[in-house]
C-alpha cells in the first residue's frame, strides 16, 4: 500500500470521527434545547396547580381593597375564585364558630379574632396585616360644623354608632371614654359600612367610622379627624382557618394580601401600615 492512500484512508477515518462527533453535539443540544422547553411548561404547571373556591370572611370595612385583591388574585391564578363574606367581625367570628365553611378569616381587631382562635377554629397565629383609625363623616359639606367629637354631643344632632360588640363601635367608645363624653346615639349599626350609609342616606348627621370608609364614600360624605382617635388604633388580623375546605389556594390569598403588592392597594385605600 502506497503512501499516499494510507494518508487518504487516515483522513477518511477522521472525517468520519468529526461527523460522528458532530451529531453526538447535535442530539445533546436538542436534548437540552427540549429540556429547557420542559422547564416552563413544568413551572406552569406548578404555579397553575392553585385552583377552585376560596372563601374569605372579611371585615366590612375591608370591602373595597379585597374585593380588588380578589380579582387580582383571580387574574394571576386561571381557575380560581374568590368569594367574600363582609359583615361585622363579631357576626362573622360567631359563624366561623359555628361551623360555617370558610378558609379564611380577616377580622378588624385581635379581639374578634381571639374569638376564632379561642375555640381552635384557626391555623398557627393570626398575622396583624393593616391598622385602621377612626374619622367623623359628616354629611357633604358639614352643614353642622362638626369639628370635633365633642361636637357630636350637640342637642338636635343624630349621630350613629357602630354596636359596641364591633370593632369600630368599641373603638368609638375608647375615643368617647378617653375624651370622658357621653353620647347616646340614634342608632346603633352592626357593622361599619351600615352606619356609613345612614349618614349617605341623609338619615343620620354623623357617624363615627374607620378613615377607610370615608375615602371609599368619595363625595357622599365629609370627614373631620379627631385627635382622640389615635387612642383608638385598630389592628387587623388575618388567619387560615382549620377546616378550611381549599387551604392551598387559601395561603396564596393570604400571602397576596400581606406581599407588597397587597400593601400598596391595601394603603392607597387609606389603611395604615401594620
Amino acid at each position: 500500500m502506497t503512501r499516499s492512500v494510507r494518508r487518504t484512508r487516515r483522513m477518511l477515518q477522521l472525517a468520519g470521527a468529526g461527523a460522528a462527533a458532530l451529531m453526538a453535539l447535535s442530539a445533546c443540544s436538542s436534548s437540552d434545547s427540549k429540556d429547557a422547553d420542559a422547564s416552563p411548561d413544568a413551572s406552569a404547571s406548578s404555579s397553575a396547580k392553585l385552583s377552585g373556591d376560596v372563601t374569605v370572611f372579611a371585615a366590612a370595612s375591608l370591602k373595597e381593597s379585597f374585593s380588588a385583591l380578589g380579582k387580582e388574585f383571580e387574574s394571576r391564578h386561571p381557575g380560581t375564585k374568590v368569594n367574600f363574606n363582609f359583615g361585622g367581625s363579631d357576626t362573622l367570628a360567631a359563624s366561623i364558630t359555628g361551623g360555617a365553611p370558610a378558609d379564611v378569616f380577616a377580622a378588624a381587631s385581635p379581639k374578634t379574632m381571639k374569638i376564632v382562635t379561642d375555640k381552635g377554629d384557626a391555623v398557627g397565629t393570626p398575622a396583624t396585616f393593616v391598622r385602621n383609625q377612626l374619622e367623623i363623616a359628616t354629611l357633604p359639606g358639614n352643614p353642622d360644623k362638626v369639628s370635633s367629637l365633642k361636637d357630636l354631643t350637640k342637642s338636635g344632632l343624630k349621630v350613629v354608632l357602630c354596636d359596641k360588640t364591633v370593632p369600630c363601635g368599641s373603638a368609638a367608645q375608647k375615643a368617647l371614654d378617653a375624651s370622658k363624653l357621653e353620647l347616646t346615639p340614634a342608632s346603633y349599626e352592626q357593622d361599619v359600612k351600615s352606619a356609613l350609609t345612614k349618614v349617605e342616606l341623609k338619615e343620620a348627621d354623623a357617624a363615627v367610622v374607620y378613615k377607610t370608609d370615608v375615602k371609599s364614600a368619595g363625595g357622599k360624605v365629609e370627614g373631620v379627624e379627631f385627635p382622640e382617635s389615635a387612642k383608638a388604633i385598630n389592628d387587623y388580623p388575618i388567619v387560615l382557618l382549620k377546616d378550611a375546605p381549599n387551604a392551598e389556594t387559601a395561603k396564596a390569598f393570604i400571602a397576596l394580601v400581606r406581599s407588597a403588592e397587597g400593601q400598596k392597594v391595601l394603603s392607597e385605600a387609606g389603611f395604615l401600615k401594620p
